[in-house]
């Protein structure tokens, strides 16, 4: 007969544990706990899992978007010039003959 048959659950005495907690090695029965990440833990551990990864977040991920988006804007912004500088550079004579000037479009 298996171990877990004969225990109870931590908050219900009265109850049959139907799991035992990996984080704090408790038996619970099947209300007391919940699947978190394909493992099944009590309320008490997921609080401090959730704890933990709140705590762990950092300005990084912030700073990261940021700068990207400073840097996507300047990108942008030289590529432009460039294209600019290089339509200025141009001669009035590369328009002269044109699509639009041909002469069977004159009237």
């Amino acid at each position: 007969m298996s171990a877990i048959l004969r225990e109870r659950c931590f908050n219900h005495g009265q109850r049959e544990a139907a799991a035992r907690c990996p984080g704090c090695r408790r038996s619970f029965c099947r209300e007391c706990v919940t699947e978190h990440e394909s493992r099944v833990l009590c309320a008490t551990c997921l609080k401090k899992l959730a704890e933990r990864a709140s705590t762990r977040r950092s300005a990084w991920p912030r700073l990261g978007r940021a700068s990207g988006v400073v840097l996507g804007t300047m990108s942008a912004w030289f590529f432009f010039y460039l294209v600019g500088a290089a339509l200025l550079r141009l001669t009035d004579t590369f328009h002269e003959t044109s699509i639009w000037q041909v002469p069977w479009l004159r009237q």
